[in-house]
């Protein structure tokens, strides 16, 4: 990538990414976690597999390489959206949840090296630790232990495991891939797992409202199809380290769009955090964002 591309298409990436978070909060009133990304996949689905038919797109070379996107399908989106969603539905507060998921990049860097073969310096370490830090500040007065149960913290945990183990697991076996094809097997993998459990444990009731069509809109087609399509390149050219590092950055651009969207305030503790997660990023990159 070009200078200015290793900025601009990262920044993309955390933009996009970073409206998940106020999506659903639009859309989770209408409809139940499971419920709610099941539709969103599947919408996801209509409009990208008729597309990837219709440009004739490089499918897999073997069974073997499509299930390996698969299976950091499944793990990416359907594990991590999943457990996401389902804790917050189950009354853990979204500051804890995003808490818990932002020690993603750490256990990340943790693993990339036996893993990987990448190496973390201390400069790096550093970076990371400054990273949570900063997620922690911003989040801060959205945390509550208030309704936080067992079940919660276990969906919590379940959901940074999955998006851990799934941005490593592609880095190792499935790096490269068209991306329009990798979408469709990685959120056709997320809907034949999800899809199941939401009938099994969720009453399907949507309460089709022109929030909840928007959010779902914005979900599938801007978030699912778009920011995941620049994630698959991030991995693909960079580092898992690096990647992940920008993770970082969501929570401090959710609470920017909040306070725009909904008028939520930006307290001292909250311009505080997004200065240092900043400053985290920038230490785990060293001035360079992919590779």
């Amino acid at each position: 990538m070009s200078g200015a591309a290793s900025l601009a298409v990262p920044a993309l990436f955390v933009l996009l990414w970073s409206t998940g978070f106020i999506g659903a909060r639009l859309g989770m009133p209408h409809a139940e976690p499971l419920t709610f990304l099941a539709l969103r996949y599947s919408l996801v689905l209509a409009v990208m597999l008729p597309l990837a038919l219709l440009l004739r797109v490089r499918w897999p070379a073997s069974w073997r390489d499509a299930r390996h996107i698969a299976v950091a399908g499944t793990l990416i989106q359907g594990g991590y959206l999943g457990g996401v969603f389902c804790a917050i539905d189950a009354g853990m507060s979204a500051g804890v949840v995003a808490l818990i998921v932002g020690m993603q990049p750490l256990l990340t860097a943790a693993a990339a090296g036996r893993l990987l073969g990448e190496r973390v310096s201390p400069l790096q370490w550093a970076g990371f630790a400054l990273g949570l830090a900063g997620v922690a500040l911003v989040v801060w007065h959205r945390m509550s232990l208030q309704g936080m149960t067992a079940g919660s913290l276990a969906l919590a945990l379940f959901a940074l495991a999955c998006i851990t183990l799934g941005m490593l697991y592609q880095k190792k076996y499935c790096p490269s891939f068209d991306l329009r094809a990798g979408v469709v097997l990685q959120f056709g993998a997320a809907l034949l797992v999800t899809l199941p459990l939401a009938l099994a444990f969720e009453t399907l009731r949507v309460d089709w409202t022109g929030e909840f069509l928007i959010a779902l809109g914005w979900l599938s087609l801007v978030l699912s199809a778009g920011a995941t399509t620049i994630l698959f390149r991030l991995i693909e050219r960079g580092a898992a380290t690096r990647v992940t590092s920008l993770f970082y950055l969501t929570p401090a651009v959710t609470a920017a769009m909040a306070w725009l969207m909904f008028g939520e305030t930006l307290g001292a503790a909250t311009i505080a955090g997004m200065a240092v997660a900043v400053a985290g990023v920038a230490l785990v990159n060293r001035g360079k964002l992919v590779s």
